[in-house]
């Protein structure tokens, strides 16, 4: 008995002297908790409206006022004509678009009827018929306290419109979703585990202490895998456009030129996770279960943003998925060029360059 104790005692320090097991094993279900309680949210907060009221009437200002006091809206802004619809959603402005006929309280009065139209953008199929389920309730309970108040038999017929995703085909917003997922998963997980194997192994640090400088011993490394990434996206475009039928109505370049940034920014995260881990195991471990978490909740994958705590989406923004994923739907469903998504592209291209000054200064230190 004494000498199990002896041997359970020193596999426990053995398992203590291993920071990064120990940060693995207590620190991610802590994490995993966390990200999922307060990221795992079917409800749809604050979606940012755009209204189109050409007559400015009291009903259709009633109606307006009770959509921004409610939890689920905000109304950023109005416009003036049809045209500013597309602009409004294009430019990240408005989710929903809710349109009031012309005259629309006269009617209201005269002929007891109006009609409301409410355009969704509906690049997320599931969001889109949250949002529009809840406008029109929050509609027709204004129909019911006017019917009340008046002892007339009014009526206002919601007239749903879904913008870029008519035919609500969820592939539409799962496709630019699963391709970020898979890039960075991959990619970090073939670079992290291949340089922590050449540092089990010894040899990277007599390549790296070569008379080659680091940034080329770091460079030689990756392009293969690059090359390789390249591959495994051209496979995933051409199943996605012709066996799931997901069209890329946008300019092709930009989105091929935008996933070959987002395929270095992952390879720079899998070299940087390869001068923190010390083993192939720890190494899988944090590019696959620890990537695998933050992109799934907090890009926008699955569940949007701009419904979770604030914190967590201040978290998100240095998450690279999410801003691939809303590059991808902009260029491949909202049929958008490389002006309208310039932001994503200098965040990750920021994010490329922040990575490999952190990886190879971290090497540098190992030389030393």
């Amino acid at each position: 008995m004494r000498q199990l104790l002896s041997f359970v005692r020193k596999e426990f320090y053995h398992i203590f002297r291993d920071k990064t097991t120990m940060l693995i094993l207590l620190g991610i279900p802590v994490i995993q908790m966390i990200l999922f309680g307060f990221a795992l949210s079917t409800e749809v907060k604050d979606t940012q409206i755009v209204v189109l009221a050409p007559s400015h009437d009291e009903a259709s200002e009633r109606i307006i006022e009770r959509l921004n006091g409610s939890a689920y809206f905000n109304v950023a802004g109005r416009i003036s004509s049809n045209r500013e619809i597309e602009d409004a959603f294009r430019s990240g402005k408005a989710k929903l678009v809710v349109v009031f006929e012309d005259r629309f309280g006269e009617r209201l009065r005269h002929d007891g009827k109006a009609h409301i139209q409410l355009i969704a953008d509906a690049t997320d199929p599931n969001a889109a018929t949250t949002f529009t389920f809840y406008a029109t309730n929050i509609i027709n309970n204004y129909q019911q306290d006017l019917m009340g108040a008046q002892q007339n038999p009014y009526i206002i017929t919601p007239e749903v419109k879904m913008l870029f995703n008519p035919q609500m085909i969820g592939a539409y917003n799962f496709v630019p979703g699963v391709l970020g997922m898979i890039i960075i998963l991959i990619c970090a997980m073939m670079t992290s585990i291949a340089i922590v194997k050449e540092k089990e192994k010894g040899t990277m640090e007599v390549l790296l202490v070569s008379p080659m400088k680091p940034i080329y011993s770091i460079l030689s490394k990756l392009t293969p895998y690059f090359v390789l990434s390249c591959v495994n996206f051209g496979s995933i475009i051409l199943l996605s456009v012709f066996m799931l039928k997901v069209p890329i109505t946008g300019s092709f370049s930009s989105l091929v030129f935008i996933s070959l940034l987002y395929i270095f920014v992952s390879l720079a995260l899998g070299m940087l996770i390869s001068t923190l881990a010390n083993t192939q195991l720890a190494a899988m471990l944090i590019s696959g279960m620890g990537l695998m978490m933050p992109v799934m909740l907090l890009s926008g994958m699955i569940f949007p943003v701009e419904n979770m705590p604030m914190w967590l989406q201040v978290i998100s923004h240095i998450v690279p998925a999410r801003w691939y994923i809303e590059a991808v739907k902009a260029i491949m469903i909202e049929g958008l060029g490389f002006m309208a998504v310039w932001k994503d592209v200098c965040i990750l291209a920021f994010m490329a360059f922040v990575l490999v000054i952190i990886s190879i200064k971290q090497y540098k230190v190992r030389l030393e």
